[in-house]
């Protein structure tokens, strides 16, 4: 894995990028007031809901609820990843992406970036491998026999590696050393650093390609009955197996309108269904489908049909995938589930039934919902109360997991038709659940009014919209320590605006991504004061803060004068509550 991009860099390039600029030359804009205005270009709309904001550097549409910075922009609209968006930004200011060192779970250092030369030797050893594999008989007769076309071998490139211990060492020494082919794992050195060999010997060799195409692992396949059946490249400074999809790239690009993936589970199930026109396959590499896997096809396509045999370990890995997307569903998203038959795999699958056929099977995949609900009731006996308990008790932990939807709202009917208690009560449990799940800084839902109700929300709101109110802040480390929700939340804010007062809401959300406090805190930043008066804002604000040190003192008394009741006081702690009662009269 390449190393990680500074937050300094990040932080500088969106305060030197325009998202005006980045949004208006793909969506054209035209002003409204102080911010821009366009027809959403992700949902399809008559009326302009699109906003873009100047002043935040921040985008939302009030019809889908698309939002977010000039990376979640690109990332959306040209279906990139998070680098591969600060990278096109940069390219546009016509600047290298630096990388910071990042450490191995072992604590071993590996190289920071991956330089031209690994990515070019990846691409010659693909070049020889393939060469083999035309010069090999054994090899080509293997993948006749598995009923591979010379077409689907060439696009997807195919190759074999011989059955030697040192052939890689032979052809690419001295022009690279052993050290460029131990990085990119092609090679394994003993413990004891005296021996190297090839890592892949006598197998069909299937490159991996990031989503630039870029080669960079290999998978190898035994072409008789040995151990392992299947063999990945290691971890290295190009691959990180559970970040990457087998086929994506392929899918992408052979692909002429791609709408949907289906995810199997191995190589041949890939070039299979490739084979026979289904081109947009894609396969974990040896790994259980994760979130990362999740959101990375979610930005490329609506759709995501997961493929598992029937038998147990199918339905386990079904509802692990379930589980990692619930978090990342929303109205515009779906995710099914298709289970063969008992010995079929897509491979043979599609085999027997053609394209049409497998289409067909593919188009009456199972729900996530209704896969989630034909699973709770084959666990629990709902026709007893604890059987129906247990059953409504796993369903709020999953909907806990799930954005505010109609989806969430579906789900809510079917189980109170299924086991007779009303929505309204699963959806307390569910809200009950979900507050002893997340983290005490987990901000709800914001309206404008609730911005108003909340002091600690509604002071965070202020903030953002203008940065400088952090100055009036006279003692941040006390704020910190109140025992009030959200206060830790306000305090970090505080913290980086005194840091870096001259960034925008745009780096606070790529500053925050993927962590417990991104939706709190883009629910805030979307909401909009009715006036720009900044001497409302800063009178608005100073009462905030009076009324979270007001809350602070209340919690700090109640819970002095219980312990006092229950346990007695230490004498600190009774000159703490003398002060508290004269701070409160």
């Amino acid at each position: 894995m390449a190393g990680h991009i500074p937050r300094t860099f990040i932080d500088d390039l969106l305060t030197r990028i325009d998202i005006i600029d980045v949004i208006h030359t793909r969506v054209p804009l035209k002003k409204a007031g102080r911010e821009y205005k366009a027809c959403c270009p992700f949902h399809t709309e008559k009326t302009p809901s699109f906003t873009v904001s100047p002043s935040k550097q921040f985008y939302h549409c009030f019809g889908c609820g698309q939002h977010g910075s000039a990376l979640s922009f690109l990332m959306e609209y040209e279906h990139l990843d998070f680098v591969e968006a600060i990278e096109s930004l940069a390219a546009d200011l016509n600047l290298e992406v630096p990388r910071e060192a990042q450490h191995h779970s072992k604590h071993k250092q590996i190289k920071v970036k991956p330089s031209g030369d690994l990515y070019h030797l990846m691409d010659e050893i693909t070049a020889n491998y393939q060469n083999q594999l035309q010069a090999n008989h054994a090899a080509r007769t293997y993948l006749a026999q598995r009923d591979l076309n010379p077409d689907i071998i060439a696009k997807f490139q195919l190759g074999y590696a011989p059955e030697q211990w040192n052939f890689l060492e032979k052809h690419f020494t001295p022009r690279y050393t052993q050290q460029h082919l131990l990085d990119t794992g092609v090679l394994i050195e003993k413990e004891d650093k005296q021996k190297r060999y090839d890592r892949f010997r006598h197998r069909i060799i299937f490159p991996i390609r990031d989503k630039r195409g870029r080669v960079i692992g290999f998978g190898g396949r035994v072409m008789g009955d040995e151990q392992p059946k299947y063999l990945n490249s290691p971890e290295t400074a190009l691959f990180n197996k559970g970040a990457e999809l087998y086929g994506f790239y392929e899918a992408r690009k052979y692909t002429r309108k791609l709408s949907r993936l289906i995810v199997v589970e191995g190589y041949m199930d890939v070039l299979a269904l490739a084979q026979y026109g289904l081109s947009y396959a894609v396969a974990t590499l040896g790994t259980a489908t994760t979130a990362s896997h999740i959101q990375q096809m979610f930005r490329a396509v609506p759709e995501i049909i997961f493929c598992f045999d029937g038998d147990r370990a199918g339905i386990d890995a079904a509802w692990r995938a379930m589980e990692n997307a619930l978090a990342l569903l929303n109205d515009d998203k779906e995710i099914r589930f298709l289970f063969l038959p008992t010995g079929e795999d897509p491979d043979t699958q599609i085999r027997k039934s053609g394209k049409t056929g497998f289409e067909t099977l593919m188009n009456s995949a199972t729900t996530l919902s209704d896969y989630m609900l034909d699973i709770l009731q084959k666990k629990y006996n709902i026709s007893t109360r604890e059987g129906k308990a247990h059953l409504l008790n796993d369903a709020a932990k999953l909907l806990a997991k799930l954005p505010k939807s109609l989806l969430k709202t579906q789900l809510l009917t079917a189980l109170e038709k299924l086991t007779n208690v009303s929505a309204k009560i699963i959806e307390q449990h569910q809200h009950s659940t979900d507050k002893r799940t997340e983290p005490s800084t987990q901000l709800p839902s914001l309206s404008d009014r609730d911005v108003r109700l909340t002091p600690v929300r509604y002071a965070i709101a202020l903030l953002l919209n203008d940065p400088s109110l952090g100055e009036m802040v006279e003692n941040l480390e006390k704020i910190a320590l109140y025992p009030i929700k959200g206060v830790s939340f306000f305090a970090k804010l505080l913290e980086i605006f005194e840091d870096s007062p001259n960034l925008t809401a745009a780096n606070l959300i790529e500053r925050f991504r993927g962590s417990e406090y991104e939706a709190p805190l883009i629910n805030l930043i979307k909401w909009q004061p009715n006036s720009s008066d900044k001497t409302m804002f800063r009178k608005e604000f100073q009462d905030c803060l009076r009324q979270i040190r007001k809350k602070a003192h209340e919690n700090q008394l109640e819970s002095l004068l219980h312990k006092e009741r229950v346990k007695g006081l230490s004498p600190q702690e009774k000159n703490d509550l003398m002060i508290l009662l004269s701070e409160m009269h």
